[in-house]
């Protein structure tokens, strides 16, 4: 097909066929992919072209023609600026039929040998509302006037945010009083990180089952001037236990760096899941949704199938918050992950819920299990929770000759999810892939697969 002619500002009818995996709604024009923003799945629009490339347009929804049943009204005020929503504007059945489409879509495109029946419907919330139990909100400074919230898409332009629909408005009210706090003792702010010193984002987090909130203030200096008494106003705020100031001197997207130093109340904050108990430090990775932690802790305990018998190996184990969920329904957990500070807590996490059976040590995935084999022990169930980029090869190549009787793959990205299946389903089979929404209202969606490996071992 002949390339069309396309210039930024035109104008078209388009008729949106599907969502894309942003959440963007997905038409053709003169048979060229075009992705709008904002537009649903049914609708007949006027879009204008915004950015054209080579293979595909993008554009912005001028005007709906033909609008969808499933379009609601965006509760939030500032939904078509912020960003950190995709689909407000979706009725939320729909959103878990759209996720469920992304998951297929990406088997379909990956490895479309696996059977789109093995995709379950996406377990969502009862009340998709005030999920988030953590903020990170950079922070600028007008005057004395202390902003923080979320930059507008595609933007360094700062939204002050006072409410966001997505977040525990305990973490919501505490952010508003230290921006008051903040504001009336002048503390500095940081703007560049190689030439200003101050605080550059406020983290605010709370335990759901006690109400504990842990502060952090993230800034590109170990002493912050009067840091404290920013300590002892904060904590006299409702709720809060935990003071820190977090050292991140790096010109980087990245929020918190490694070193941490708490400067008023404990070290950690309480939060507990069903039984299981977790002391929170300043840098502890935790599930930002605690209610549907739940959900996707006991879809991987059920797609595990213990019977009090299996060696289980949790790898990417983190904190160890999957190996100790497992722990009582195994004979014995081992976890590993590279990164020291989560074996540490991983660690001291076992030790608190009195979980014996469970042994956490750092490592890579792929050099613990040989490590581990060659001393005797031989995992019957291995369970992963990589991050976004998937399992490297070395990993997916041994587990593929390890081939334990069962394998329990958690993704938070269908696309890298699939294109490891495409490689382990050599090896073993696909039983059933059950997504659910940890963040409704976004575009992200996670997945829990069993599979069983495909034949005895010799």
């Amino acid at each position: 097909m002949a390339d069309i002619f396309v210039k930024v500002g035109q104008q078209f009818p388009l008729t949106i066929k599907r969502l894309g995996i942003n959440g963007e709604g997905i038409g053709y024009f003169k048979r060229k992919i075009t992705f709008v923003k904002g537009a649903l799945p049914g609708e007949v629009i006027l879009a204008q072209v915004t950015n054209v490339n080579p293979k595909f347009l993008e554009a912005k929804l001028v005007k709906i023609r033909e609008r969808s049943n499933e379009r609601v009204e965006a509760p939030c005020k500032v939904f078509d600026l912020c960003g950190g929503c995709q689909l407000q504007h979706l009725d939320y059945d729909a959103q878990l039929k759209y996720k469920k489409q992304i998951v297929e879509d990406a088997i379909t495109k990956y490895a479309p040998h696996i059977k789109l029946d093995k995709i379950r419907d996406v377990k969502g919330m009862a009340s998709p509302f005030y999920y988030r139990n953590k903020n990170q909100f950079p922070v600028e400074k007008s005057g004395r006037k202390i902003r923080a919230g979320l930059y507008k898409e595609s933007s360094n332009q700062l939204i002050d945010l006072h409410e966001c629909l997505v977040q525990d408005k305990r973490t919501m009210n505490t952010t508003n009083e230290i921006k008051k706090i903040m504001s009336e003792l002048n503390i500095a702010v940081c703007k560049n990180p190689t030439k200003d010193r101050g605080v550059r984002h406020i983290v605010t987090r709370v335990a759901l089952s006690t109400g504990e909130i842990q502060v952090v203030f993230v800034t590109n200096d170990a002493k912050l001037l009067k840091q404290d008494l920013l300590a002892e106003r904060v904590l006299r705020l409702p709720g809060v236990k935990s003071v820190a100031l977090n050292i991140n001197r790096e010109k980087t997207s990245i929020v918190m760096g490694r070193e941490t130093i708490v400067i008023g109340g404990s070290d950690t904050i309480r939060e507990q899941l069903e039984e299981h108990i977790y002391d929170l430090s300043a840098e502890s990775f935790f599930q930002l949704n605690p209610k549907q932690t739940v959900v996707l802790y006991n879809e991987i305990k059920k797609a595990a199938a213990l019977k009090g018998s299996e060696q289980v190996v949790d790898a990417f184990c983190g904190t160890g918050t999957i190996g100790i969920w497992l722990a009582d329904s195994a004979k014995e957990v081992r976890g590993m992950d590279t990164n020291e500070d989560g074996i540490v807590n991983a660690i001291y996490n076992a030790s608190m819920n009195g979980k014996d059976n469970c042994t956490f040590e750092l490592g890579e995935a792929s050099e613990k299990l040989h490590e581990w084999i060659e001393s005797g022990f031989y995992p019957d169930v291995i369970t992963v929770d990589p991050p976004r980029t998937g399992l490297d090869k070395e990993t997916i190549q041994l587990i593929n000759e390890i081939k334990p009787k069962t394998f329990v793959y958690t993704s938070c990205n269908p696309s890298t999810l699939a294109k490891d299946l495409a490689h382990l389903t050599k090896a073993f089979t696909v039983e059933y892939i059950q997504p659910v929404d940890m963040f409704p209202h976004t575009a992200q969606v996670e997945a829990v697969v069993r599979l069983v490996r495909k034949r005895r071992l010799g």
